[in-house]
């Protein structure tokens, strides 16, 4: 069975494939009875695997009870519940010139500043030592943009929370993502509210069950505005507590 692009969870009244994830519990070692119904005793049985289960990247499973896309490429050994491909030109070309900045680093270390860092600040009228991982994203629109001869559509700001309230693009909630990864595509925008107005953000490249590709600049994992220089990193789509920005037709 394929992953129906929604989380399951207690109250499911879709019988056939509750069973068949009942079924796949059981074939896993997990003693439940196979009913249609997901109630309390499902529940529990998934979150019982789900703490005796890692994904693909050897990571543990959160133990919500709760069938999403990670818990479900595990219990199904499905490793291809990919995200949709690249549609739009400008979010391939936003992507590219991206991937051509990954290495480039702060000089001197955690100070916001060096030669790249400040252009990416300038494309958003801020000055050295402000926080860049926004301006770094609105820089690589504006490029691509200027390739295609057209006006760059993001909301001109270095503050994530701000590109996220007054942006016109499609919005991904959070919630949305969650149950269906599939909603995030390449070239896609996350923004991560860190609290106290200070955000976080990057461009998804790629990604696959539940996990995401991005670049962005790399920051502390308390979401401190320091940063060091832009690298690729991998992110499970539940990670982003904002949501995704989509600028594609």
């Amino acid at each position: 069975m394929n992953y129906p692009g929604r989380t399951i969870q207690i109250g499911e009244n879709d019988n056939k494939i509750v069973k068949a994830i009942q079924k796949q519990l059981v074939k896993k070692g997990v003693y439940l009875e196979i009913t249609g119904y997901f109630g309390p005793g499902t529940e529990s049985a998934i979150k019982y695997f789900q703490a005796i289960s890692q994904d693909n990247s050897g990571n543990l499973l959160i133990i919500d009870g709760i069938v999403g896309p990670i818990t479900w490429s595990v219990l199904f050994e499905d490793n291809h519940i990919p995200l949709q491909g690249l549609t739009d030109r400008l979010l391939q070309k936003a992507i590219e010139f991206a991937e051509l900045e990954v290495g480039i680093m702060e000089n001197p270390p955690f100070s916001n500043r060096g030669k790249e860092v400040e252009e990416y600040l300038r494309s958003v009228g801020l000055p050295p030592g402000e926080p860049w991982c926004n301006a770094f994203v609105y820089w690589c629109f504006s490029k691509a943009s200027d390739c295609m001869g057209i006006s760059n559509p993001l909301y001109q700001t270095g503050n994530c929370i701000e590109h996220w309230k007054f942006s016109e693009a499609k919005k991904i909630l959070h919630k949305e993502a969650s149950a269906n990864p599939f909603l995030v595509t390449p070239g896609c925008i996350f923004i991560i509210d860190c609290g106290s107005g200070k955000g976080h953000s990057g461009i998804v490249t790629h990604g696959e069950h539940g996990y995401i590709t991005t670049i962005e600049s790399r920051r502390s994992p308390d979401c401190s505005r320091s940063g060091l220089g832009v690298f690729s990193i991998t992110r499970k789509v539940n990670s982003i507590n904002l949501g995704f920005l989509n600028y594609g037709n």
